[in-house]
């Protein structure tokens, strides 16, 4: 075997590799963005029932009984996660307003379209269809 195509080789197996690694890490940061930015409705029960029955060692009948707690404790923690990011949609739309006072109207451009990207990828990373009005960085 001569020099040359060694080399060959040793180039065609390092871009075989790295052609690997990047198609798994497409897969899986296509999987991470469902599992942190999918429908969030559900899951946090799910995953309270089973990290206590595994490390508990429940049986049927003692997760039968805790199961409306459970499930209380997750729709609870849904109406919080839900109000903070009310919080902060409404913070971040004060905010724009404020700093809208101050810059030019090009500035004022970008900056609702930045506001709108955000939007847009923010509906379509959690699987929303619709959008929720909410008030520009120009308006005021």
């Amino acid at each position: 075997m001569n020099r040359a195509l060694k080399w060959k080789l040793i180039v065609g197996f390092v871009l075989v590799f790295l052609a690997g690694g990047m198609t798994g890490a497409f897969i899986t940061a296509s999987q991470a963005r469902h599992l942190f930015f999918g429908p969030y409705h559900g899951r946090i029960s799910d995953r309270i029932r089973n990290r206590l029955q595994v490390q508990l060692r429940l049986t049927d009948e003692q997760l039968a009984k805790i199961s409306p707690i459970i499930d209380k404790t997750a729709a609870q923690l849904d109406t919080i996660r839900a109000e903070t990011g009310k919080r902060v949609r409404e913070t971040m739309a004060e905010a724009h307003r404020e700093m809208a006072a101050d810059l030019t109207p090009e500035q004022r451009a970008k900056l609702e379209q930045m506001h709108t990207r955000h939007r847009r990828w923010m509906h379509r990373a959690r699987g929303m269809h619709e959008a929720t009005p909410e008030p520009s960085a120009s308006a005021q």
